[in-house]
């Protein structure tokens, strides 16, 4: 039975769809960096960890399933999934390297990929533009990845990449006026407010732990589970990391706008974007509260070449547009879509602080392997 945690529609704020100026598409290029700089510990993690033969794989028949989860609309899903379907085939190689038959043959079971991300998902644009000469069958899978999406023990491998920062939904104490997480000044959690700073781990806490169960269920023992996330370093509050203050500025951008009577003031007061960023201490004692998985790797990745150019300021606005449009348009409404971003533009243009985020990178762009625990 499916969980229904998966059925959940609110809170579902799928990336930019299509191709056009806006979409994610065409702004995720941070994004295909991150995946580009996870291709070498990936292939390093899966032949060191994936044991092929304990997975049933003892010859060349069989059905290898792998799930992207929070996979957008492409193209970076489709380098992802390439990169660790190539790295199977390097372990496979090598598992049968003394067996002059097997060794001189392509990689023979067929690979099952299943893409999966909320239902407003523009699933039609990725598989309208899923690269032709694939060696695999696809498959599209919508719903939330915090319920269960695939039946128990089906799975040999999951990963995801820049997803699982993303929470269910917005702690309910965040927007109560009258608690003391109430963010009101901030549209994330800044880390310089203690109820706040709680409301949002707690839900991180409790999101992670249900992607980590669901999981748990779908993967077979000793199955992988590789995803990459934004974490923070010890003492470093999320609005000193590269990506805090980018979105803090967008936040600047909405209190500027009040102020000049073009938004309305409470509606600003209201806003949150749904994105935690953990330490990886706090990641870790989640993963071990849970018990389902060991943690065979948890690295930090090298800094993106991105983190070393200067973006224009409309490529940055379009970049923040391709991810955010949906939270945006959801609260403000369609009409104001435009008009915060162009907003954002010019101000970005007049200060432009990316000088500022290349000097304190502080952002950590954590890798980490999972392996199902074999009870």
């Amino acid at each position: 039975m499916v969980d229904e945690a998966a059925n959940v529609l609110p809170g579902s704020f799928p990336m930019v769809g299509g191709d056009g100026d806006y979409s994610y598409a065409k702004n995720s290029s941070f994004q295909r960096m991150i995946i580009d700089a996870a291709k070498e510990m990936i292939c390093e993690s899966i032949f060191e960890n994936l044991d092929l033969k304990s997975l049933g794989f003892h010859d060349t028949c069989g059905t290898f399933k792998l799930a992207d989860f929070g996979c957008s609309v492409g193209p970076d899903t489709f380098i992802a999934v390439q990169n660790i379907i190539e790295a199977i085939q390097k372990k496979y190689r090598a598992d049968h390297q003394d067996n002059q038959q097997n060794s001189s043959s392509a990689l023979e079971f067929q690979v099952f990929l299943f893409f999966n991300d909320h239902y407003g998902n523009d699933f039609n644009t990725l598989f309208q533009t899923m690269p032709p000469s694939r060696k695999y069958f696809a498959f599209g899978v919508p719903g939330s990845f915090h319920g269960q999406l695939f039946p128990k023990s089906s799975l040999h491998f999951a990963h995801s990449s820049s997803s699982l920062n993303w929470l269910s939904k917005i702690p309910k104490e965040i927007l109560d006026s009258r608690s003391p997480a109430w963010n009101k000044g901030s549209i994330i959690c800044s880390g310089l407010v203690k109820g706040v700073s709680e409301a949002y781990s707690a839900q991180f806490k409790n999101d992670t732990e249900a992607f980590l169960n669901a999981r748990a269920h779908e993967l077979v023992p000793g199955g992988l589970i590789v995803f990459v996330l934004f974490s923070l370093p010890n003492g470093v509050p999320m609005i000193d990391s590269n990506g805090g203050k980018l979105h803090g500025f967008l936040g600047s951008c909405l209190i500027d706008m009040a102020t000049k009577g073009l938004i309305d003031e409470e509606k600003v007061d209201s806003f949150n974007i749904p994105v935690y960023f953990p330490t990886s201490e706090e990641l870790k004692a989640i993963i071990e509260r849970n018990g389902c998985f060991s943690i065979e790797r948890m690295d930090k990745l090298p800094d993106p070449p991105l983190m070393r150019l200067k973006p224009s300021p409309e490529s940055v606005a379009s970049q923040i547009r391709a991810v955010f449009e949906g939270v945006v348009k959801e609260h403000f409404g369609y009409d104001l879509v435009d008009k915060i971003f162009n907003f954002f533009t010019t101000k970005f243009a007049e200060n432009f602080i990316f000088d500022e985020l290349i000097k304190e990178h502080n952002n950590v762009n954590l890798f980490v392997l999972l392996k199902r625990v074999i009870n």
